[in-house]
């Protein structure tokens, strides 16, 4: 009882710093920026400036642990809203142009993850690296290049449903699409992690597929299944069954995706998406989001800009980091421009498109965190990248709707048909 009081005290303050406080921040500026930047923010500063005592307890393990909540929830949000707006018409013609349509949108993403990736990796390698501090502690330089290549290609999941949830309805068409793009690059991009790390560790190979890793494709299977079942069958459920879904498929989707290599937050996505379409209409999916962006995961972004070292930013690092925004946004908008992702898209269309893609947010964050831990970047390289992180989100709200501001109104059935 003595140990719970002090951990009840430090989730109360931590609830005051990163969701009382930014909510205030971010009203205050108008909602002119994404209001999950401000809690990082307010934890870089903190971190930088040492201002909150040890005493205090902050982050606190509960605040931890529903600021992760919260983050799953938006991503499951976000795949629940999948169901009721699909990224194509109903009307979507036959079945060559459907096959052809879903061609160029793999094809869109694809470039939309390579290119940055290589342009981050080349530069990286005759650049970044050569500078004092850069090179990476182990694996070389190439490894280390590759792994900054990774960041610099990296779609910020999370961070970007936040994103797209305050943008509201007007947008959603090329917001989804958008999303639809970073959910695949985020997908490749975290098996991509996973073999850097291994190669970083000497190229061992797991033993083979382990029992847990097969239990949990299957469930993910049984999900798809169970939904794509109930859909033929066109079952209506009473509201309350459809509320105590939710966190089945919520949990059976992160857990899955976790013990298969990939990220929680992927699974989380997934499972939303996988609800039935039918019962996801019976739910207040903008509520669960708003819900989750306001309340519960600011605590997720305040503690990891919290847990930076904050003596490592300084003049240098912004420069570093000015310079590898240029190119991870550059990069993003000629990826769309050369293959945009939906036919009958227009420049500004596919441009509005890029904007949101370059957006890095906590995705890169916690990539960077990984590769730090492994040696594979150094402190001055991943701060720059963490600053990049902050840099390419606060962007990514003006630069969106400054792109679509002359938009026509009829644009969001045509640009997708």
């Amino acid at each position: 009882m003595i140990g719970i009081v002090p951990s009840l005290i430090a989730a109360a303050l931590d609830t005051l710093v990163f969701v009382v406080l930014a909510w205030c921040v971010w009203r205050a500026l108008g909602r002119s920026i994404p209001i999950a930047v401000i809690p990082i923010i307010i934890g870089l500063v903190l971190a930088a400036t040492g201002a909150v005592p040890a005493s205090w307890g902050l982050p606190s393990v509960i605040g931890d642990r529903i600021g992760w909540a919260g983050v799953l929830l938006l991503a499951f949000a976000a795949g629940l809203e999948t169901r009721q707006e699909a990224h194509l018409p109903a009307q979507s013609g036959t079945t060559t142009q459907t096959h052809a349509r879903r061609l160029r949108f793999i094809a869109s993403a694809a470039v939309a993850l390579l290119l940055p990736f290589c342009v981050g990796t080349v530069a990286a390698h005759f650049h970044f690296t050569q500078l004092p501090g850069w090179a990476a502690p182990r694996g070389g330089e190439w490894l280390g290049s590759l792994a900054i290549g990774l960041c610099v290609a990296v779609s910020a999941l999370p961070v970007l449903i936040g994103i797209v949830r305050e943008l509201g309805p007007l947008h959603r068409p090329l917001s989804q699409l958008a999303l639809s793009i970073a959910v695949i690059d985020d997908a490749v991009l975290w098996i991509g992690l996973a073999a850097l790390l291994l190669a970083a560790d000497g190229g061992s190979l797991l033993d083979g597929v382990s029992a847990v890793q097969c239990v949990a494709l299957l469930l993910l299977v049984a999900l798809a299944v169970t939904a794509s079942v109930i859909k033929r069958l066109g079952v209506s459920p009473p509201r309350w069954l459809a509320w105590a879904t939710l966190p089945v498929f919520l949990a059976a989707g992160s857990w899955s995706t976790s013990q298969l290599g990939l990220h929680e937050l992927l699974g989380a996505y997934f499972a939303g998406a996988m609800v039935p379409q039918a019962w996801a209409r019976k739910l207040p999916v903008e509520r669960i989001g708003q819900f989750a962006l306001l309340a519960l995961a600011p605590l997720f972004f305040g503690h990891s800009g919290m847990k930076i070292d904050g003596e490592v930013l300084g003049w240098a690092s912004l420069q570093a980091s000015v310079l590898l925004l240029v190119l991870a946004v550059s990069a993003k908008l000629v990826a769309v421009l050369a293959c945009p992702p939906a036919p009958h898209l227009q420049r500004r269309e596919a441009l509005a498109v890029g904007a949101l893609l370059q957006c890095k947010g906590l995705m890169e964050i916690v990539a960077a965190t990984i590769l730090r831990d492994k040696g594979l970047l150094s402190e001055h390289a991943f701060a720059a990248l963490v600053t990049l992180a902050v840099l390419s989100t606060l962007l990514t709200g003006p630069a969106f709707r400054w792109l679509v501001r002359q938009r026509p109104v009829e644009s969001p059935g045509r640009e997708l048909a």
